[in-house]
């Protein structure tokens, strides 16, 4: 079962203090340290505590009560629901459009998801679990368009969230279907385009819209409404594109 991992990140300024919490969907998470990096000269005495996870469960733990102040969903789905029940302070916000990705941890130089359909030694294929993981539903969506699924449904492996795909990838199947986002970090640096990954073509799938809300636990504070903006703003915005993001008004 994925265990959802804290971290804790330290922020200090001389015009914002205290400490905000911040439920984050996994596939941001690769992009988390560069952001971190530029709201830190920013905004120096803000701490951030973030807590990973899939979507469908973050979103689970936030009806549940827990104390999250902002939620960074993988889509629009989940915080407009919070919105509807009342949980969520505003209606989402687009932050950042992800993108799928099929990586092979061998070099196999592909160029289409039709290497699926002609390696007949593939034995197992990583993706999210549809359940819980927008990203999920969206590999599915691509496959069946691109009339692929049939013929590798058997061989599906499912993580609990992209990040777990991820690492499914990486340590126990032939191929996987993971957010592009996760093959801009340093630990994948060894990990070349046309040769171990390639971008799925998006008209094979809905676009990824994430959305990002304030929660009712986050009402008249500053520091959330400073990482709300900051967010959207042209900095954040350029540092989600450097990762494989399409981003609104970019």
């Amino acid at each position: 079962m994925y265990k959802i991992c804290l971290l804790s990140f330290f922020f200090f300024s001389s015009l914002f203090g205290g400490s905000i919490t911040i439920a984050l969907a996994a596939n941001v998470s690769y992009a988390m340290e560069e952001l971190n990096v530029e709201f830190n000269q920013q905004y120096p005495d803000i701490k951030v505590l973030m807590s990973l996870g899939s979507s469908g469960k973050l979103t689970a733990q936030i009806m549940h009560g827990a104390p999250y102040h902002l939620f960074m969903s993988a889509d629009m789905k989940y915080p407009n629901a919070l919105y509807k029940a009342g949980i969520a302070l505003n209606k989402p916000v687009v932050y950042a459009k992800g993108s799928l990705a099929l990586l092979s941890k061998k070099p196999l130089a592909f160029s289409s998801l039709a290497i699926l359909r002609e390696a007949k030694n593939i034995r197992r294929v990583a993706i999210a679990n549809p359940k819980t993981s927008p990203y999920a539903r969206a590999t599915l969506e691509a496959l069946k368009n691109a009339n692929i699924y049939k013929i590798i449904k058997d061989k599906l492996v499912y993580g609990e969230s992209i990040a777990q795909t991820l690492s499914y990838t990486l340590s126990a199947t032939d191929f996987g279907i993971v957010a592009t986002s996760a093959l801009f970090t340093k630990q994948m640096r060894d990990f070349h385009k046309g040769v171990h990954w390639i971008e799925i073509d998006r008209n094979l799938y809905t676009p990824i819209e994430q959305g990002i809300v304030i929660l009712k636990k986050g009402k008249n504070n500053t520091e959330v409404q400073a990482f709300y903006k900051f967010m959207q703003g042209e900095k954040a915005k350029r540092i989600l594109e450097k990762f494989g993001y399409l981003v609104p008004g970019l």
